[in-house]
């Protein structure tokens, strides 16, 4: 591409042209004045030439044409350096008009990034840039050390009307008001001259003007005289079509005619002014100079032997300081001719030249330490390189080097770099170099902030246009334009880069940057009275947890001024600020299902249902079902949920604080459609306040007619205050007064009382949270939130008095339940339900007026206790007379005992059923939910064993572990349930308990005898089947201390103990009697004491009870036996041998009917004897040790026999009668067997050598003799030691 073509290369053409001085009259002025131009104005749109076509010869004798030429037009008063606050000014200037003209639409929208790239580079960049960077290139004009500002002519303008015109032509040159340039010595005074008289034709004709220019042919010479007529037009104004006086007209407005009394005539001849002066007098001039110096030059300075000389010349003086300028160099000196021939021969469009002449003196400038004309030699030296388009590297380094030399020297090279950082960033940006330039860019930006926000702002074009293109760098240098910009109070090009930032932060994660986006752009909008605008910027910060305390309290108190200064009441769709977190969203509703604490919607509804399920109806049962019901009258809404007209809608909902600093909630309260009918789009709808809807798809609001009748429903508010990073459950209710579709659209609030925000409860954001109703297999999220409203039901409300939420193990209390009906319509049918029986018990009518705990005190007349109406499953069956309505309660008791330590859910439905059978809903439940926290007190465990020599006797070792943190406990009572049992201290409770009470952390053991009372079978079982909790019972307090004993037999005790069974699968019923006859149940009743200041003093109102279950008695073998008889005996040996009897009682304790087969043993057939038996089993007593039975091997067996029998061959004693007796034994029962020995001679004796073989049969055939006793086995005899004395 053609250099000359670019945007550098028109530049190079417009700013480095030569420059025409311009000395005038002002009488020439007021004339131009006329058409609200100055004489330069005039001619300027006709100074630039593109096709001027002039030939032209400068250092080859080879001439070429030029086409392209401009003038620049200078009054002698401004050629100078532009004062630096006058350029500042006239850059505020150009910046703070272009943000006035700017025409984009503020209020919209920016585009998405993507559109942005999608544009040429054109669109991208604003267009002001390119003047603005003019202005800076022309904000360091008139440099002494370059010749291309150097003015190359000077024109002298008189007017016609001057008193002797020819005096003020010589008088405009000698005044001391020239440039300094030409009074310095900078520049060479003998430059061309050109003489123009103006005649203005408003002031008569021309006849005294041509005589004017006669006069000046004669005295300046024939060719340097020019007459030029001007406001021609006589009779109006005339009105340009294209005015050509508009753009270099800046301080224009749209009312001035400018050139409006120049007709074609007078256009024309200024025209043929310039055309001339330019054509046939300034080239020629410059041409003819260039040659001249070109010819000096090269025979001084050019050759080999000539640039030897230089080099010597100059030698030394690289030892002289550093200088900005170095030394002075006048306009004579051959380094000036030297830069005015390079400048010329550039303005000339010789770029060869040029080049060569910069090279020349670039060394020179470099010797000299000139350090600004060495950086404006390589300057022009770049531009050369750029317009010959020959090397592209050599123009960047030239480019560079003066950059950096202009630099160095600090702020008097400072606009000089700026001027060379703009040229080569177009020749970087030629290149598509556009990282580079950006760079560029950001090395010019200066202290100065209005300045540093127009470069910041092109380097992140730069960075746009980059390829790929670098968004984060682009929106980077945006920001950081936009804050200066905002700084200087350039508020539109705040907001234009702003805008452009926000595109490209959009969905991004880099919150910090985009908080500071909106933010100051919410702020430049408020500036300028857009409050819309910046209400919507400002809402994007409101959420900025991420942010500082301080940030976080700057936002805020910006969005609430701008909400004050706007005057209004904004409205906003998911306002930010407090978060709604959607997923803790709850509905609680109530339609068959009640509940009677806010608590009870917490608990699983499989849980009430697995409670429930026993109550309900089958459907059978039932004439009409309301689900039924409500899908014959409603089919449209079978999935839709019920509620009750009357009956609140709770809808609990968090909201979150993300911030550090407090905030005021007011106004929370539901957003709500009710309809009339059941017809959906009806338009008599009800609605809160102003209801909104939520476009899913776009996320925008509309609002539906507004309604101010809310007869049909009522709503709560709730105010709240969130302190930092808080989180309140707010609970919301809307109650429908009639029948109808009721839909919860949202939620609003009014933040600081200012703004009001709406959230809408979309499908998509309402999860499974529904606290309440069946769960329905496809029924969709929205319906969640849909409810169809039936006519008013009676409700029952209950509570449980007394209930503790913080008990020991153990703890027995009496409570009372109240049940009230506020309606006027009875309710019925009365059924009740627990979750843990073993907690809870229902009481009878009567125990309401029971006075505890002496109502549980043994009473002299026992009868039969009667139990509560229960049906299966556990169920209570109210009275069936009984209803409850109006306002008097109903008022049951119930028993509450703490079963086991932990944290329990207690859970109690009551069903009931409704008076008016034409409701909709046939019955309801009632749901009652308490958490409890058992604490750990007495940990007690029972060790049973049989006792020595003793049938159906046992000791009882019991361990008692008071595990609680402080408090002392006293034991009162050990009682065994069950008729066949008894039980007593096996010591005196003063001996083994002496401190009477245990302390937090003290262990306690005791033994107990405990006796079997059985009979027989069918005696047990008839009176387990009539008193089966009456049973003995034990003081553990000293006799001084003890009262009435607690009856176990009656309620609660009876009831808790059989709860206790049926935790550990055991029942009361009599078919259970064979198998639990084995095992005893204990319960120890205990008080604890009043404080630790009162020891041993016992709180009569409270009553633990400790409840062991299935505390076996049974052995591995279920025979057992007791020999009974003399231990010591007298006798005569000299008149015969001794006769002894003994008795043996032999207890069989199976439920299998029992062979046994006792063999005595003789000492001639030991051996053979033991031969035989050794190979079965062997069980039974051996020691007083308590030991397990075990097999004897035969050896042993021989060896615990023979240690009975003397040393001698001759037994001292022998069995008498039959050595084999078999007897058979029923199940639970004692058989006696006589025995009888004879003694031969004194001594002690061990009875033990016999053997009773055993063998279990099942009572019938479909009865099994049981999995863990053995069915057949051998008992070896126990020692029992006999002593026979002799007589006197």
């Amino acid at each position: 591409m053609d250099p000359a073509k670019t945007s550098l290369g028109k530049m190079l053409l417009e700013e480095i042209t030569p420059v025409v001085m311009v000395l005038r009259t002002p009488l020439v002025e007021e004339s131009c004045l006329k058409n609200n131009l100055s004489f330069i104005e005039m001619l300027s749109p006709f100074c630039d030439f593109n096709n001027i076509d002039v030939p032209v010869r400068t250092s080859s004798d080879q001439p070429y044409r030029l086409q392209k030429f401009k003038l620049r037009l200078f009054y002698e008063s401004d050629i100078k350096q532009p004062d630096i606050v006058v350029a500042k000014e006239r850059l505020k200037q150009v910046i703070t008009e272009a943000g006035e003209k700017d025409r984009s639409d503020l209020s919209t929208d920016p585009l998405d990034i993507s559109n942005v790239l999608a544009s040429s580079k054109s669109e991208i960049s604003p267009s002001w840039f390119e003047i603005f960077n003019k202005e800076l290139v022309r904000a360091v004009s008139f440099s002494e050390h370059e010749a291309f500002d150097h003015p190359v002519a000077c024109v002298s303008v008189v007017s016609s009307k001057d008193e002797q015109p020819i005096n003020k032509f010589v008088d405009l040159f000698n005044t001391n008001k020239l440039p300094s340039l030409l009074n310095d010595g900078a520049m060479d005074p003998k430059i061309l001259k050109h003489y123009v008289l103006v005649h203005d034709n408003k002031d008569g004709p021309s006849e005294k003007a041509t005589k004017i220019l006669t006069e000046m042919k004669n005295t300046f010479g024939f060719n340097g005289c020019h007459l030029l007529c001007i406001n021609s037009s006589q009779d109006e104004q005339i009105e340009h079509q294209d005015n050509p006086w508009v753009p270099y007209k800046f301080d224009s407005s749209p009312s001035q005619d400018l050139g409006c009394y120049l007709n074609i005539d007078d256009l024309n001849e200024i025209k043929d002014l310039i055309q001339e002066l330019s054509s046939k007098h300034i080239i020629p001039y410059m041409e003819q100079k260039v040659r001249v110096l070109n010819q000096q030059i090269s025979a001084t300075r050019k050759g080999f032997k000539n640039q030897i000389k230089n080099l010597w010349w100059r030698k030394g003086k690289e030892d002289t300081p550093d200088s900005s300028n170095g030394p002075m160099y006048t306009y004579s000196s051959v380094e000036s001719q030297i830069r005015v021939l390079g400048d010329y021969a550039f303005m000339l469009g010789d770029y060869e030249l040029a080049l060569s002449n910069y090279r020349l003196i670039s060394t020179d400038y470099k010797i000299d330490k000139a350090w600004k004309r060495y950086a404006g030699v390589q300057e022009m030296m770049g531009l050369t390189y750029f317009m010959l388009d020959q090397s592209r590297k050599e123009a960047d380094n030239c480019m560079e080097n003066a950059f950096n030399t202009y630099l160095k020297l600090g702020s008097s090279g400072r606009q000089n770099a700026t001027r060379c950082g703009l040229w080569w960033i177009e020749m970087l940006k030629m290149k598509d170099q556009f990282k580079e330039a950006a760079t560029v860019y950001f090395r010019i930006c200066s202290e100065e902030l209005l300045h540093s926000a127009v470069m910041l702002e092109q380097a992140s074009y730069c960075y746009l246009l980059s390829q790929p293109p670098m968004l984060h760098k682009y929106g980077f240098h945006l920001v950081l334009s936009g804050d200066r910009y905002k700084k200087c109070d350039q508020i539109k090009h705040a907001i234009r880069t702003y805008r452009n930032a926000v595109s490209v932060y959009k969905g991004t994660p880099w919150s910090y940057i985009k908080d500071h986006v909106h933010f100051h752009i919410g702020q430049c909008y408020g500036f300028l009275g857009m409050y819309g605008v910046a209400f919507t910027h400002m809402l994007e910060v409101l959420a900025c947890s991420h942010q500082s305390k301080a940030t976080q309290e700057l936002f805020l108190r910006e969005f609430l001024q701008i909400v004050q200064k706007a005057g209004k009441t904004f409205e906003v769709l998911r306002l930010q600020l407090p978060v709604i977190n959607i997923s803790s969203l709850k509905v609680n509703f109530e339609d068959h299902r009640t509940y009677a604490m806010p608590g009870s919607t917490s608990v699983k509804e499989s849980v009430w249902h697995s409670l429930e399920e026993d109550m309900i109806p089958s459907l059978p049962t039932v004439r009409t079902n309301w689900l039924e019901l409500q899908s014959k009258l409603l089919p449209k809404y079978k999935e839709s949920n019920i509620c009750v007209a009357g009956e609140a809608i709770k809808i609990a909902i968090e909201f979150k604080n993300p911030l550090e600093i407090p905030i005021s909630i007011s106004s929370v309260s539901l957003i709500c459609e009710l309809s009339a009918t059941s017809d959906e789009t009806n338009s008599d709808a009800s609605c809160s306040t102003a209801g909104i809807w939520n476009n899913e798809e776009h996320e925008n609001l509309r609002y539906l007619e507004i309604i101010s009748d809310t007869s049909s429903f009522s709503l709560s508010e709730v105010n709240i205050s969130l302190g930092g990073g808080e989180a309140n459950l707010v609970q919301l209710t809307v109650t429908p007064k009639v029948e109808g579709i009721l839909k919860i659209v949202g939620v609003r609030w009014k933040l600081s009382g200012s703004v009001v925000g709406f959230y809408s409860f979309g499908s998509n954001y309402v999860k499974k949270k529904i606290a309440k109703g069946r769960r329905k297999a496809k029924q969709s999220p929205g319906n969640y939130l849909k409810f169809i409203v039936i006519q008013s039901l009676p409700k029952l409300e209950g509570f449980i008095h007394a209930l503790p939420e913080k008990a020991y193990a153990g703890h027995l209390q009496n409570l009372v339940l109240e049940l009230r009906n506020r309606s006027e319509v009875s309710v019925k049918n009365l059924k009740m339900k627990t979750s843990h029986p073993r907690f809870l018990n229902i009481g009878k009518q009567e125990d309401l007026d029971l006075e505890f705990p002496a109502c549980l005190e043994k009473k002299t007349n026992v009868s039969p206790p009667a139990n509560p109406k229960i049906a299966s499953h556990g169920v209570f069956l109210f009275p069936e007379d009984l209803s409850v309505q109006g306002e008097n309660p109903l008022l049951w008791p119930l028993w509450f005992r703490a079963a086991v330590p932990g944290n329990i859910s207690l859970q109690v439905v009551i069903y009931y059923e409704v008076g008016d059978l034409s409701s909709a809903m046939r019955y309801r439940i009632l749901r009652m939910h308490y958490n409890l926290q058992v604490l750990p007190s007495l940990d007690v465990s029972f060790k049973i064993s049989p006792y020595p020599s003793r049938l159906q006797e046992f000791l009882v070792h019991m361990d008692v572990v008071n595990k609680t943190n402080s408090e002392s406990i006293q034991v009162n009572q050990l009682s065994t349930i069950g008729s066949h049992w008894e039980i007593s201290l096996l010591q005196p409770i003063d001996t083994i308990f002496p401190s009477q009470s245990l302390i937090a952390g003290q262990a306690f053991s005791c033994f107990f005898v405990l006796k079997s009372c059985r009979k027989s079978l069918s005696t047990e079982e008839s009176t387990s089947s009539l008193f089966p909790h009456i049973g003995s019972n034990v003081s553990l307090v000293p006799d001084g201390s003890k009262g009435a004993p607690f009856d176990t037999s009656k309620s609660p005790l009876a009831g808790f103990h059989d709860y206790e069974r049926l935790q550990h699968g055991i029942s009361n019923q009599v078919g259970n009697i064979r198998m639990t006859i084995k095992c005893v149940d204990f319960i120890l009743i205990s008080r604890p004491l009043k404080s630790n200041s009162q020891p041993g003093v016992a709180d009569a109102h409270h009553v633990f009870s400790h409840h062991a279950c299935h505390c076996s008695t049974a052995s591995t073998s279920p025979i057992s036996w007791v020999v009974d008889g003399p231990r010591t005996r007298h006798h005569n040996f000299s008149s015969s041998f001794c006769e002894i009897n003994f008795r043996m009682t032999i207890y069989n304790s199976s439920n299998a009917l029992a062979s046994i087969i006792l063999k005595t043993l003789d000492s001639t057939s030991i051996s053979d004897q033991l031969s035989d038996e050794a190979s079965g089993n062997q069980v039974g007593w051996h020691d007083v040790s308590l030991a397990k039975d075990s097999k004897i091997e035969s050896d042993a067996l021989r060896n615990h026999v023979r240690k009975s029998l003397l040393p001698e061959s001759v037994s001292p004693f022998i069995w008498s009668g039959s050595s084999s007796t078999g007897v058979q034994i029923k199940p639970l029962s004692t058989t006696e067997i006589p025995l009888q020995i004879c003694v031969f001679s004194p001594g002690t004796y061990d009875l033990s050598n016999y053997v009773l073989n055993w063998n279990l049969l099942p009572v019938n055939d479909h009865e099994s003799v049981g999995e863990r006793i053995q069915s057949s086995g051998t008992s070896l005899g126990y020692p029992y030691y006999l002593t026979v004395l002799p007589s006197d």
